[in-house]
């Protein structure tokens, strides 16, 4: 039992050796690598990384977030900006619309309201041929013709009697025929078209052909409105013409205004078709102021005599020294592609905006060495001009040319001394010197430039015109040609059966009675 003990002490002992031993490698391994606390900085500064990741995970969210708004802000309102710009032009695109739809509407309507008062016309006592001369040649523009004897004044037609006779237009460029009359008896223009108070580097003629406007305003502003005016009335506008048919207006002349536009585009003027025929025929047929007749009746045809209203007692050669630039707008100048230059026509154009839309006008007479129609065109729409206006009265002309009693002989090259224009620049040049705001320059389809150094440069390279008078005519021994052609009268011979050799000549005489 004792020994039992024993062994069961040994035992234990064994166990707690092992027990001991266990611990004691334990401890010593401990000993051997032991574990440092982490310093006290490092782990702040892991807490500070940590928190600073987060404040910037955080800011980066919201950054990202605040992006993402604003693009789709952004996006948003480009599309508004898209949208109203779309709306925008689909406002202007409808007004376009809208607009040209007016504007055809307003020309068919110019188009239909000539076509029914043509239908409403009264043709009674004119002449049927050149009636259906005129209406072929209006053709489906919108206007008025009137065609008259410049010697009498008997009217051969009116077609639209509604607007050659109840209505007035504006007279555009043909006012410069009126501003030429009054500047050269005011002694503004000389007898060379020079004018005399101021540089510019173009004659009369040339001024006249191209329609310069830069002319004609220097020469009215020294004129001054209300000699213009005088002068206007002088020449039958502003005042009924006569014509007896009730109803005639008397169209308006610019009192009291002295805007420079009224000497070179007729502002503030109004003028009827048969005014124009009767200022144009004055300054072809010496200085009469006719008054429009229309024979009715077959008697009134077969005795008809021409009425005067008054004579222009200025000196004669103030009116015929319009005529050679009214020769150059038919031969070289603004009506030159519309007119037959071997008719001798000499007229003036005009084009300008009157009345919410283009007008077109050609006043004219031929032939100009002894004249036996003036016709007087005036046309209404936005694609109308002068230049257009001339060539309805070119094919008046073209279909009346049997009764220009011309032999088929005469022409441009035959004309006068003193009625041929006397040319020293061509179009360019004139639109280059035309610094005045211009609207007829489209007529000669030039391109006006009008800088200083350009117009410096053609008045100093630009030769002064010489128009030749009659006084250089007698210096040269040249034999003087009257206004109107001499008549030449055979006689026969009782001893002979042809014609004799010997001609008696002398003046044709016009009755002004």
């Amino acid at each position: 039992m004792f020994f039992a003990q024993e062994k069961l002490y040994f035992k234990l002992v064994a166990v707690l050796l092992l027990i001991f031993a266990a611990a004691h490698s334990g401890f010593a391994q401990r000993k051997k690598t032991p574990v440092k606390p982490a310093p006290k900085q490092t782990v702040i500064n892991q807490k500070i990384v940590k928190k600073t990741s987060s404040v910037k995970e955080t800011k980066s969210n919201t950054n990202s977030a605040r992006t993402r708004a604003e693009d789709a802000r952004r996006r948003e309102l480009e599309a508004d900006r898209r949208q109203a710009a779309l709306e925008a032009q689909r406002r202007r695109d409808a007004a376009i619309r809208e607009a040209r739809m007016r504007k055809a509407a307003f020309e068919r309507g110019l188009r239909t309201e000539t076509v029914d008062n043509i239908l409403g016309d009264n043709p009674e006592g004119e002449d049927l041929e050149v009636r259906r001369a005129a209406i072929s040649a209006l053709g489906s523009h919108a206007g008025t013709v009137v065609v008259i004897e410049p010697q009498t004044g008997k009217i051969l037609s009116i077609v639209n009697q509604d607007w050659a006779i109840k209505q007035s237009f504006k007279p555009c460029s043909t006012i410069k025929l009126v501003t030429a009359f009054a500047g050269l008896n005011e002694s503004l223009i000389n007898q060379n078209g020079i004018i005399t108070q101021r540089n510019f580097a173009m004659n009369l003629d040339d001024a006249l052909a191209y329609s310069n406007n830069a002319y004609f305003q220097r020469v009215g502003t020294d004129l001054g409105g209300n000699k213009m005016v005088n002068y206007a009335r002088l020449l039958g506008l502003g005042e009924p013409t006569g014509l007896n048919v009730p109803g005639e207006t008397g169209g308006r002349v610019p009192f009291n205004n002295n805007n420079a536009r009224i000497y070179s585009h007729g502002d503030d003027f109004a003028v009827t078709p048969l005014q124009l025929a009767v200022m144009v025929s004055a300054i072809s047929n010496g200085g009469r102021l006719i008054v429009p007749q229309i024979p009715r009746t077959r008697i009134e045809k077969a005795n008809f005599k021409g009425y005067m209203k008054r004579q222009i007692n200025l000196p004669p050669n103030t009116l015929q020294r319009i005529i050679p630039g009214m020769v150059g707008a038919a031969v070289y100048g603004t009506a030159r592609r519309g007119v037959d230059q071997t008719l001798e026509i000499a007229g003036k154009t005009g084009s300008c905006i009157g009345g919410g839309t283009w007008v077109g006008l050609f006043a004219s007479v031929a032939p100009i060495e002894n004249p036996q129609l003036a016709v007087v065109v005036i046309l209404k729409g936005q694609a109308e001009r002068g230049k257009y206006a001339a060539a309805v009265a070119g094919k008046i002309y073209n279909a009346l040319r049997t009764r220009i009693k011309l032999d088929g002989k005469m022409n441009y090259a035959k004309l006068p001394l003193q009625l041929k224009p006397q040319s020293k620049i061509d179009a360019k040049t004139s639109a280059a010197l035309d610094d005045a705001e211009d609207e007829d320059s489209d007529d000669s389809g030039t391109v006006r430039q009008g800088k200083k150094g350009d117009q410096d440069a053609l008045r100093n390279n630009i030769v002064k015109p010489q128009i030749v008078t009659n006084q250089t005519q007698k210096n040269d021994n040249q034999k003087q040609t009257p206004l109107f052609p001499t008549v030449i009268i055979t006689k026969k011979d009782k001893n002979q059966t042809t014609k004799s050799t010997n001609e008696i000549t002398r003046p044709r005489i016009v009755n002004k009675n």
